[in-house]
């Protein structure tokens, strides 16, 4: 009798929606105009250096990063040259996103970032070329109670978000811990640096 039990690697998962796009810009003000012009949007949250717009029931489809802030002298590097930042996409659950991480990290592709914006849970990946994008799981199950975190003091005094150990996540998550204890962003954890590819 053959009593050893056969491996079966698990399905690719993948996300469910396309999100948002981010922007890096000099025209910071001028920006936002427009596409509060274009799309009919509505300024979810702002600040000098960073403003949210959405045009629908999503906390946000369009961001925009003021490099005018982030670098006063004019760009240096690639992270400082306006156009695309990075594009989003939303994955169904944190467990499908850590599980996602490490069917990734299990073929050398690693996060550069990895962020609990207290909105969304991100991982985010660079391509060969230096194309970025985010993969984020949504924090809160309506669009009413992202909009109202959105809105707080809390992502007022931190719309960047704080930094996690996904590996610690994930095997928190394979032990059985809820979801659920992951979702809620620990305010007294520092603001994350920037970090590029």
């Amino acid at each position: 009798m053959n009593t050893m039990t056969s491996y079966t690697t698990p399905a690719r998962i993948r996300p469910s929606k396309f999100a948002h796009i981010v922007y890096r810009t000099h025209r910071f003000e001028e920006m936002i105009a427009w596409y509060q012009k274009v799309f009919d949007a509505k300024i979810q949250h702002y600040n000098p250096a960073i403003a949210f717009v959405t045009y629908d029931e999503e906390h946000h489809r369009v961001a925009f990063l003021n490099l005018s802030v982030f670098e006063p002298d004019g760009p240096k590097e690639r992270k400082d040259r306006v156009g695309t930042d990075h594009v989003a996409y939303t994955f169904n659950s944190v467990r499908e996103l850590i599980e996602n991480y490490a069917q990734l990290k299990d073929m050398g592709i690693l996060p550069y970032w990895r962020l609990h914006h207290g909105v969304t849970i991100s991982l985010y990946y660079g391509d060969p070329d230096g194309n970025r994008m985010e993969f984020q799981v949504d924090v809160y199950p309506s669009n009413e109670e992202a909009n109202s975190f959105m809105k707080g003091p809390g992502f007022a005094q931190n719309p960047i978000g704080v930094e996690f150990e996904p590996d610690e996540w994930l095997q928190r998550l394979r032990s059985g811990e809820p979801e659920s204890n992951f979702l809620v962003r620990t305010e007294h954890l520092p603001i994350a640096p920037l970090r590029n590819p």
